[in-house]
């Protein structure tokens, strides 16, 4: 089963909006996004996500830790101006890494009241060259995270 039009569509709608955001000001990059996506039509975004994990569309491999599920949407390509699109649903720590030119995620709260990295439900930007081991805490969450290129170097800080 593939992921529904509509989505597919949503997804390469914000991708197209994130290739456009300078990731260097995130409070900037954040406050564009919020006002990409509106209330009402957020919630129908989480909607669709969240349908998608349930169906196994959007998050279909067990990673580790055990608990971890995750996916591709989209490699890099035109049609989503050259950002890879993934996702995960997650709680507890992921795999450390750095983020060359940037990171953009969509979290989702799928239990509980969950915080990643820190941050509420909602937008996260990260900018060019950091470097995180994204932890949910206090809960579930499905996120739906952007990057430049592609661009994600796994690991431990170098």
């Amino acid at each position: 089963m593939a992921l529904s039009a509509s989505l597919v569509t949503e997804l390469s709608r914000l991708a197209h909006l994130v290739a456009e955001l300078d990731l260097s000001r995130p409070e900037e990059a954040v406050r564009a996004l919020d006002e990409a996506l509106p209330t009402g039509r957020r919630r129908d975004f989480e909607t669709m996500l969240i349908e998608a994990h349930g169906e196994g569309t959007l998050t279909p491999r067990q990673g580790t830790p055990e608990g971890v599920w995750f996916g591709r949407v989209a490699k890099p390509s035109v049609e989503t101006s050259e950002m890879s699109i993934d996702a995960v649903d997650m709680e507890g720590e992921a795999t450390p890494h750095t983020h060359p030119r940037g990171e953009v995620s969509f979290c989702v709260a799928r239990e509980g009241a969950p915080l990643f990295d820190g941050h509420s439900p909602g937008w996260v930007v990260l900018p060019p060259g950091s470097h995180h081991t994204p932890t949910v805490v206090g809960g579930r969450m499905l996120i739906v995270y952007f990057l430049p290129g592609g661009a994600v170097e796994w690991g431990p800080k170098a």
